[in-house]
């Protein structure tokens, strides 16, 4: 494995958490505990991306994003990684088919809110991840009928776990994918951009 890289090991099981955190805040690191909890998870990677294909203006330095990423979450099952970065990857159908290469044998599931679900048919290769990964999907404030009814989740339907079946999504081969309700925290780093909290960007 290349230096700088997550360790991990086959047979274990990472669920992976791709966004922009600009800032990461405790929303983040509520979900990420729940995810754990919830599929039954060895690791979670926070992938601090480069930049968001989907938003018009780029987002604060890496570095510093990643730094305020290690001051919100310290539990040492979380690794923070701007490994996206290193990858030269830009969309995420392209960083998880790299990611799978450089660790064979190990379980990869995609993590996201609610609200990621509402517009995941607007994303590169969308149906693509679906049909590499299993995917959960944790509720956010005001998404959850919104998630429920969106595109991607009436043409993969059939795919869906029940949340009582949420521990199961980690071993069940893709297309895979559960929606589980998390206790609810209503924020979000635009909202902390907006109130001047953080001063990242220049």
């Amino acid at each position: 494995m290349r230096q700088g890289f997550p360790i991990a090991l086959p047979g274990m099981t990472i669920g992976l958490l791709g966004g922009s955190f600009d800032p990461a805040h405790e929303g983040h690191a509520m979900i990420t505990r729940e995810a754990l909890k919830r599929f039954g998870l060895d690791r979670v990677w926070w992938l601090v991306s480069p930049g968001n294909p989907l938003k018009a203006h780029g987002p604060a330095p890496l570095r510093e994003r990643i730094a305020s990423a290690r001051a919100v979450m310290t539990d040492p099952r979380v690794v923070i990684t701007g490994v996206e970065a290193e990858l030269g990857t830009r969309y995420t159908t392209q960083t998880l088919e790299r990611l799978i290469r450089l660790y064979p044998g190990v379980r990869f599931v995609w993590l996201m809110g609610a609200d990621n679900l509402v517009q995941f048919h607007r994303w590169d290769r969308w149906q693509k991840i679906l049909r590499m990964v299993p995917v959960g999907i944790l509720a956010r404030p005001g998404m959850r009928i919104a998630a429920r009814r969106s595109k991607a989740a009436s043409i993969f339907a059939g795919a869906r776990l029940s949340a009582e079946q949420a521990p199961l999504l980690p071993g069940r081969p893709p297309p895979a994918w559960c929606f589980v309700n998390v206790p609810m925290l209503d924020l979000s780093s635009s909202s902390i951009r907006a109130r001047g909290d953080w001063r990242g960007k220049a």
